[in-house]
């Protein structure tokens, strides 16, 4: 059995260094709840079997724990609009 996953887009606090690296420091959920990335761990270009979009996925470390975040490349028509955050979690059956 397949399991099914559903993309949940979230706002996401990055720092930019000199040379224009990404990285993620906090994850915003719509209710309001923050969570802090303790760590980053990888980062590899990728994309969710959801969304089949080109763009990055970082492992990061949140209380311990490793979570996927993905950061999904918009299309070059939207020069205002880079791209945007999201993660994945099991669809209930």
């Amino acid at each position: 059995m397949r399991r099914t996953n559903e993309k949940i887009y979230v706002k996401v606090n990055s720092d930019f260094d000199a040379t224009g690296y990404m990285m993620p420091r906090a994850i915003i959920w719509n209710d309001g709840r923050v969570f802090k990335i303790d760590a980053v761990k990888d980062f590899r270009p990728a994309s969710s079997y959801i969304s089949g979009h080109s763009g990055d996925c970082y492992t990061v470390v949140i209380h311990g724990e490793e979570k996927y975040l993905f950061f999904e490349k918009t299309s070059d028509l939207f020069a205002a609009r880079v791209g945007r955050w999201f993660v994945e979690r099991p669809v209930p059956a």
